[in-house]
């Protein structure tokens, strides 16, 4: 019987651990309604306490991790212990990291959507709907790539890696504050540099959110024109905003709120490389001519900054590790409730072209709704 003990334990926290997801899945309102602010207080609550060491303590819990771990397969050797045994305590202190990982943040994913939270509209969109959010887009990193300081080359000159992460909280805290959406409320403490940063470069990983240790970490290696936006990405995981496409939508919020011109331009640079790119995949001549128009319509500097980030992509990333990475990503993904995987990213241009929509379109139109009222009856179901 003491042989099986591990995996007993490793079964019951398992099923413990699906029973809660599968409540998460079937009760998403309730979820919604306590989850999300119990997980958010934890995980500010580590990241404060994390902020204190410049490296990733997530990276070095693994290093420890890692260490035990080949010292038990020592020990395993020399005591010949029996390896059945071996393995299910191994496979129970997964299966608690897991748990763990599941009960402080994972049921976020199970939580409503962030555009409800931001009131925001999201509806199918068309190739017309399509093309003006791009074209918006793009006008404004034309006039934002005017306002970057720029290299002798003409590409983007921006802060250091620590002064963008000191800032990157500063356009949540506008959202928070100014624009009172509270659901971005969370720790102010700065990103931190992502270790093993070359690994990490081959394999196409951008950024790492660690909701255990509460910290928001970026790969120092990636191009300065998205290292902006991908910092407000993460930052938008550790405000526990799981979904890749809200995060995605959440970190151009970000970004347009904060009143730094690098930030600005990063966002809208994002912002315009999804709806492009969405449009450029509709094998149409409509949208085939729309987005030849749009990119000849780009200002000369956002060509430039285009084709070095382009070219970091092609230079700097292994096709296998990437395929890796992508692999296991889309798994972790699909585990946590997203069907659509790694293609979620993408989907933000669901919310841009909404946003778009809504906010700029719609007002220059004078075709702006009537604001919420609590107390009209047409607004709210009293019952």
């Amino acid at each position: 019987m003491k042989y099986w003990r591990g995996y007993i334990a490793a079964a019951i926290i398992a099923a413990i651990t699906v029973a809660v997801t599968k409540f998460a899945e079937a009760h998403s309102v309730l979820v919604d309604m306590v989850y999300p602010y119990v997980s958010r207080l934890i995980v500010t609550t580590m990241a404060d306490w994390s902020a204190g060491v410049d490296v990733c303590m997530w990276q070095i819990f693994a290093i420890l991790l890692i260490c035990a771990f080949v010292a038990s397969v020592v020990l395993l050797i020399i005591f010949r212990w029996n390896v059945a045994q071996w393995l299910g305590w191994v496979l129970a202190g997964v299966c608690l990291v897991w748990s763990l990982h599941t009960a402080v943040y994972g049921l976020n994913n199970y939580a409503g959507p962030l555009a409800d939270d931001i009131r925001l509209k999201v509806k199918g969109y068309n190739v017309t709907e399509l093309t003006e959010a791009t074209i918006y887009f793009r006008d404004q990193v034309n006039a934002l790539a005017e306002k970057v300081e720029r290299n002798a080359d003409g590409s983007a000159k921006f802060p250091s890696f620590e002064e963008m992460g000191e800032k990157a909280s500063d356009g949540y805290a506008s959202l928070t504050y100014d624009y009172s959406y509270s659901v971005f409320a969370g720790s102010d403490a700065p990103v931190k540099k992502l270790g093993w940063a070359d690994m990490y470069t081959s394999m196409g990983i951008a950024g790492i959110t660690m909701p255990l240790t509460g910290e928001a970490a970026v790969n120092p290696n990636i191009p300065g024109i998205i290292t902006p936006f991908i910092m407000c990405h993460e930052l938008a995981h550790r405000v526990c905003i799981a979904s890749e496409r809200d995060a995605n939508f959440a970190a151009f919020l970000a970004c347009r709120a904060n009143d730094d011109p690098a930030f600005q331009y990063s966002g809208y640079f994002a912002a315009f490389r999804y709806c492009y790119n969405a449009l450029s995949s509709i094998s149409t001549t409509t949208a085939t001519n729309a987005a030849r128009d749009i990119f000849a319509g780009l200002n000369e500097y956002v060509k430039k900054d285009l084709e070095l980030y382009r070219d970091y992509l092609l230079e700097n990333q292994d096709p296998t590790a990437v395929d890796f990475a992508n692999t296991v990503n889309d798994a972790y993904i699909n585990a946590s409730g997203d069907e659509s995987g790694i293609q979620s990213y993408g989907q933000v241009c669901d919310l841009l072209v909404s946003w778009h929509v809504q906010e700029i379109y719609a007002p220059a139109h004078g075709e702006t709704e009537e604001g919420f009222n609590p107390t009209d009856r047409n607004q709210v179901d009293l019952g």
